[in-house]
Parts: structure tokens; C-alpha cells; sequence
């Protein structure tokens, strides 16, 4: 057994080994895993990484966690299937590069994570002879990336729920066009609504007879693979030791928290921006020490961040020494004199969004979408208050253009071209349920499709 243990952010529930956090997405108390100690990489195994292609970039810091629960050679040939494809690194000027993490299968970040997931589930259940059945929900593009991730793989049953009147046309068809494994459910409602109908599932005695789990990033097993392109990013970019400015697009603050693990596992890192749409929780939290959840989640056009009250704080409240509840109370305040040095927020409004999604394109010749918008943006605004100087900086584009064509049609007058990974889902006919924000409903729902 692997001596690295994972607790649970409420603090009352028994800490448990990686398979076992994995398998239950969630904590018995309702908080989410997260590492009683972070593994360290010492700076000549970082500086190594320069040298190596991806996918051992993604073994060298993984096994850091897997020891004792999957062995290295199984691990590397997970690895070695699950990054089959590249992480452009662009240079917008001196020193400032963007991150595309957009070459996967279905366009988006999410596919760094659900594709190791999915085999590391797929692993697992075949060990134990079990079945389980995920739930997610997704405000955009966790969804596709799971389903696609899952599609047919045994013993595993997928069931997403999205808010349908905000997701894009080619974010909904990603996930909606697959079947065997895989059934989705538009809500007639928020984002925050599908998340909470979720979490309210796996404490519900009504379910215990199935085995649920999640792959949203409630799930330890997202936040894993998503600091590894941080390490990648980094070996390339700075010299060893040298800090780095990581910007990254934040809803749920499941890929800042990959950068926070990849901190405390011993990245140099200077600053992270946390940069959010019109749901401004966190900044207004990091300027005034109250968090107040915004209820509903206001709608933005860089929709995947619709986020009312961001399940990963209550990991980052954690590693900076506090406590929240999966409320979004908390009971004990974090260290915020060490998390305003290290992390900036700022909310980008739509306004803001569309401008300078037409400046960066005017200057740079360089296409973004809504999302890694909001990261430049920003980017620029925590260059105002202290400057970048000569400190390496990345701006992470989280989803290809092409998923959002009318808003960037309306913004740079011309549509982007869609990668070859999403024609063919955009083409198949789609089918999916419909239900309102109603629990029971959903409960009864899901003791239907497991009867």
C-alpha cells in the first residue's frame, strides 16, 4: 500500500490510499480529498524534465502519488497511451507564452485528466470485478472530455448533467452524440445546480445500493494529471530554478489547484492568477477576507467558468491552513497574508472579454477564445499592480477557439476553423434527457437506469 495518504478537507472522515479516494470521488463528510503531504520533486528531477517528451514528463510526477497502489510499468503505458498529443508552447512577446491545451481529443484541458482517468478507473474496476457508475456535471467542457474519455470502457456507466441554455453548440454535441456508456442530461437550470445535484447524490442512503464516483474535479484523480503541464511548461520555458507566472482561467479551480499542487510539490513558482469571469467570488474573497458565493452563478460568454462557489476552494482554503465546508462556509480562516502574496484574482467582464480578445488579435495575429481571454486579461491586470520584470510567464489557453465559432465570429468577423478531433461529433445526431433542477427527480432518475 502506498504510504502517501489523502484526507478529507471536513476533517471528518478516515484518510485513505489514492485507489480508494479515486474510486469515491467524494468524502463520506462531503469534503474533498486532498494530500496529507505533498510529495516532493527536487529541482535536477525538474530540471530533467526538459529533456523529456510529455507523456514521461506525466510519469516522473505521477508516480510520485501512484507508488504502492499502480505499478511503474503500468503507469508509464498508461501514460504513454493517454498523451498521444502535443502542448503547443507560442510565444506572444518576450518572455510571455501561451499554453495551448487544446490538442486532445475533444479540444479541451479536460482531456489531460479524463484520459489518464479513464484508465486508471478502467484499471481498478478490472482488479476488483466492480462496476461504478460517474456522475459529473460540467458547465462546458468536462463533459465531453469524460464521456469521450469513458465511452466503452467496461464497467463503467457515465451519466452528465449540463445546464442547457449554457453550454455552446459544439461543447453540448461532444458529449451529446455518444451512447453505450454514456448518457447525458440537459438541466433547465445553472451550473451550480447540476453540481449540487451531483454531490447531494453521493451522500443520498437512497443510492447506496450503486456505486458512484465522480470525474469532475471534485475527484483527486482530475487534479493529479493537471499539474503535470505546469512541470512541462516550465522545464521549457525557464531556467532550473528560476520562479515562473502561471495565468490560468478559473471556474471550478480545478486547473489553478493542478498548479498549486505542482507548487507545493516543488515547482519555483513567483505567482499564480487565478483570472475569473463575472463570477467574482474568489477576487472579492482575496480583497476582503468574506466569502459570499454568488447565487446564482451569472451567466458569461466564457460559459465553462459559470461558477457560483468553486468546489476547489475548499482544497486551497486547506493548503493555506483553513477550513470550508462544501457549503461554502468556512469554519476556520486560511493564512490570506501568504495566499494574496502568492495567488492574484481578477473578474474580467464580458465587456472586457470580447475587447481584448479583438486587441490581442489586432496585435499578436494569435486567436484566443473566451476562456484563455480571461486569463490575458488578467495577466495584464496583475501587470499593473507589480511588474513582470524578466520572470518566465504563461497565459493558459484551456479550449480551442473553434468550440465557441459565434462569439468569436462576432468579435474578430470570421469563424475559426474546427479541429479534425471535433468534426466528426459535431456530425453525428444527437440524444439526451431533459429534466429541471429537481432532485428527486434526478434521484429517481438514476434508481431507473440501475434497475
Amino acid at each position: 500500500m502506498s504510504k502517501l495518504l489523502f484526507r478529507s478537507t471536513n476533517g471528518r472522515s478516515p484518510s485513505v490510499n489514492l485507489r480508494e479516494a479515486f474510486l469515491a470521488g467524494q468524502a463520506p463528510d462531503r469534503g474533498l480529498y486532498l494530500p496529507e503531504r505533498f510529495p516532493r520533486l527536487t529541482p535536477n528531477e525538474i530540471a530533467e524534465f526538459a529533456d523529456l517528451p510529455y507523456r514521461q514528463v506525466a510519469f516522473r510526477v505521477l508516480r510520485k502519488f501512484t507508488d504502492g497502489v499502480i505499478p511503474d510499468d503500468a503507469l508509464s503505458a498508461m501514460c504513454d497511451k493517454a498523451y498521444d498529443f502535443g502542448v503547443p508552447l507560442e510565444v506572444i512577446h518576450y518572455g510571455v507564452y501561451l499554453m495551448r491545451l487544446d490538442q486532445g481529443p475533444t479540444a479541451s484541458f479536460k482531456d489531460f485528466a479524463a484520459q489518464m482517468m479513464a484508465q486508471m478507473f478502467g484499471r481498478f474496476l478490472q482488479e476488483d470485478g466492480k462496476q461504478v457508475t460517474i456522475l459529473t456535471a460540467t458547465s462546458g467542457d468536462t463533459g465531453a472530455a469524460v464521456a469521450h474519455a469513458f465511452h466503452k470502457v467496461p464497467g463503467v456507466r457515465v451519466i452528465v448533467l449540463f445546464p442547457i441554455a449554457e453550454v455552446s453548440e459544439s461543447q453540448r454535441k461532444l458529449m451529446t452524440t455518444l451512447k453505450d456508456n454514456v448518457r447525458t442530461v440537459a438541466v433547465d437550470g445553472k451550473f451550480d445546480d447540476c453540481q449540487a445535484m451531483v454531490k447531494r447524490a453521493f451522500t443520498d442512503p437512497a443510492l447506496d445500493h450503486i456505486h458512484l464516483s465522480s470525474a469532475n474535479s471534485i475527484n483527486i484523480g482530475r487534479l493529479l494529471p493537471q499539474s503535470v503541464y505546469y512541470f512541462y511548461a516550465a522545464s521549457r520555458l525557464a531556467q532550473p530554478g528560476e520562479p515562473m507566472v502561471f495565468s490560468i482561467p478559473s471556474g471550478n479551480f480545478g486547473n489553478m489547484m493542478g498548479a498549486v499542487f505542482a507548487r507545493e510539490m516543488g515547482l519555483p513558482v513567483r505567482k499564480i492568477i487565478a483570472s475569473v469571469n463575472d463570477n467574482d467570488a474568489f477576487p472579492r474573497y482575496l480583497d476582503s477576507g468574506r466569502y459570499e458565493k454568488i447565487s446564482p452563478s451569472r451567466n458569461s460568454v466564457s460559459n465553462a467558468m459559470n461558477v457560483g462557489s468553486p468546489s476547489n476552494l475548499a482544497r486551497l482554503v486547506s493548503v493555506y491552513g483553513g477550513e470550508m465546508d462544501e457549503t461554502g462556509t468556512i469554519h476556520r480562516q486560511p493564512n490570506l497574508d501568504a495566499m494574496r502574496r502568492e495567488i492574484f484574482s481578477s473578474s474580467i467582464t464580458d465587456e472586457r472579454t470580447r475587447t481584448s480578445l479583438r486587441e490581442f488579435w489586432n496585435k499578436y495575429q494569435i486567436l484566443l477564445e473566451p476562456h484563455g481571454v480571461v486569463a490575458w486579461q488578467g495577466f495584464l491586470d496583475w501587470c499593473s499592480v507589480e511588474p513582470l520584470g524578466r520572470t518566465p510567464a504563461v497565459i493558459v489557453e484551456s479550449a480551442n477557439p473553434a468550440k465557441f465559432p459565434e462569439e468569436v465570429e462576432k468579435v474578430v468577423g470570421w469563424a475559426p476553423d474546427v479541429p479534425a478531433s471535433m468534426v466528426t461529433g459535431l456530425r453525428l445526431p444527437e440524444d439526451y434527457d431533459r429534466m429541471g433542477a429537481d432532485y428527486e427527480r434526478f434521484r429517481d432518475y438514476l434508481i431507473a437506469a440501475h434497475a
